[in-house]
């Protein structure tokens, strides 16, 4: 009884063998010869981060070798490369425009140099262009606006893709993607009427990029809440305006009747899957029918909710959306890799609600755990019934599967019991690794100093410890595997 109850504390139980649980309990079989399907990690592929200007501090590239780390991913998509503090835009003192890519080198050199290429979201409005100079409320205040002047600002993304073209040479910047404008639907831009000025600026800016490559890929709409990419597909066919992908952007706690148009029930679990779903159908259903989908924003909350991207709930959330989402889009761009993140001002304390997978001060969250979990995961599916459950196989043979017991922050719910019953498969045991409140989850330790605003580097090299998953444990195929609220499980069967 000692060990059981150890474990549980720990948010897992192993129950010994015959021990049967009445309250939510799955045998899942995992069958070793049985039929897969292709199972690419789209979800860890791309990253959304903090403004263009940001990826020139070293806690920010420290943060990115820490992702690059656990997921591999290959792109970073982030707002403001055409930001005045960028330095990319000026009219000089007699009038005369004046470019200057230096911080654009010196931001994309960075990425190369760890192994990261440019998603490159054209945005937003230099100031001298805009014909509206009112600033959006982020703290660092960029200009949503359309060009006052359409002819230079053609020029500008002309000269933009011809540098870039230049310094790293066409079969590189041929594999980046670039995305005009960042959720035009909404307060990231001013154009009156919406949806016609941003498709006239996305018009103007995709014929300026591809008069200078026509390989270059380059799509939108990029818009809040999975709208407009109907729109978008006819638009741009009917203007012969070229777009090699749509992208859209979609949050877990988003307001139903501003994705579907109309009020209905959907839980934070199921709102992503449901959107790309529309998605995926306006698309298959349109004369764009083979054209990528990429998910350039999407995390469990738009807002800062300490209790749901800080916490071990990310875990559930992460699988349970992927395992909805598979099929439905090439690319999800988690938003975002790191808290070094100023859109609401400088960080004040480590754990607010960030959207990153790592905390001010390098401390990883649950969610990065969650990440280096699921990235362990086979690129072959395996289909099974329980909504609790992927299960796969690697290229090394092993078979993998993740578990875990769904339930928002504020919601009491049973434990999980999964009976594993493995065929045409010689192995008699399981490796298990648990991220939970309580393993890869540095929250709680946060909370027991008391919540220090500015940790010192001792608290902080603590809160780096409390963050590590506990090695894997070795059990009996037959011992049962019990999980706490807003536990994720993986398991190897080699």
């Amino acid at each position: 009884m000692k060990r059981i109850f150890r474990l549980a504390l720990c948010g897992v139980l192993l129950l010994p063998p015959g021990v049967t649980q009445s309250r939510d309990e799955q045998t899942i079989t995992i069958d070793g010869r049985a039929a897969s399907r292709p199972f690419p990690h789209f979800w860890e592929q791309m990253f959304g981060s903090g403004r263009a200007i940001l990826a020139l501090r070293e806690s920010y590239r420290n943060d990115l070798r820490l992702v690059k780390e656990v997921t591999d991913f290959k792109y970073v998509r982030f707002h403001g490369i055409l930001d005045d503090d960028v330095g990319v835009y000026d009219t000089g003192k007699r009038g005369k425009t004046e470019y200057n890519f230096s911080y654009v080198d010196q931001i994309y050199d960075g990425l190369l140099a760890n192994g990261v290429k440019p998603f490159v979201e054209i945005s937003f409005m230099p100031k001298a262009l805009a014909a509206n100079p009112k600033p959006h409320a982020f703290w660092y205040k960029p200009y949503p606006s359309p060009p006052n002047d359409p002819e230079a600002w053609a020029q500008l993304i002309s000269a933009f893709a011809q540098h870039l073209v230049g310094r790293y040479g066409a079969d590189e910047v041929e594999q980046w993607y670039f995305e005009v404008w960042n959720e035009p639907n909404i307060d990231f831009w001013n154009g009156d009427p919406k949806q016609d000025t941003y498709f006239a600026l996305y018009k103007l800016t995709a014929t300026a990029i591809k008069k200078v490559d026509p390989k270059i890929r380059v799509g939108g709409p990029a818009t809040a809440q999975a709208v407009w990419v109907d729109d978008f597909i006819a638009y741009c066919r009917q203007e012969h305006v070229p777009f090699d992908f749509v992208s859209t952007h979609i949050y877990g706690n988003e307001d139903p009747v501003n994705v579907f148009g109309r009020a209905m029930e959907i839980p934070r679990k199921d709102m992503v899957a449901r959107a790309i779903q529309k998605v995926h159908d306006q698309v298959v259903q349109s004369i764009a029918a083979k054209i990528p989908i990429f998910i350039t924003e999407f995390n469990a909350t738009y807002m800062t909710q300490v209790e749901v991207t800080d916490s071990a709930f990310m875990g559930p959330w992460l699988a349970n959306t992927i395992r909805e989402c598979d099929g439905l889009a090439e690319m999800m761009s988690y938003w975002t890799f790191s808290d070094v993140f100023e859109e609401q001002g400088v960080v004040k304390t480590p754990f607010y609600g960030g959207y990153g997978l790592v905390a001010e001060r390098g401390v990883p969250k649950a969610a990065y755990r969650a990440f280096e979990l699921l990235h362990q995961l086979g690129d072959e599916r395996i289909a099974n019934e329980s909504p609790d459950a992927l299960i796969t196989k690697r290229k090394d043979g092993a078979l993998v599967a993740a578990f875990w017991n769904y339930a928002e922050p504020d919601e009491k719910v049973a434990q999980k019991t999964f009976h594993l019953r493995v065929t045409n498969r010689a192995g008699k045991s399981y490796r298990l690794q648990v991220v939970d409140p309580t393993n890869g989850s540095a929250l709680a330790a946060w909370i027991a100093m008391d919540k220090p605003a500015t940790p010192t580097l001792s608290q902080v090299n603590k809160l780096i410890e409390a963050s590590k998953l506990p090695p894997a444990t070795e059990h009996p195929m037959n011992e049962a595997i019990r999980l706490n609220a807003r536990a994720l499980a993986l398991v190897t069967i080699r």
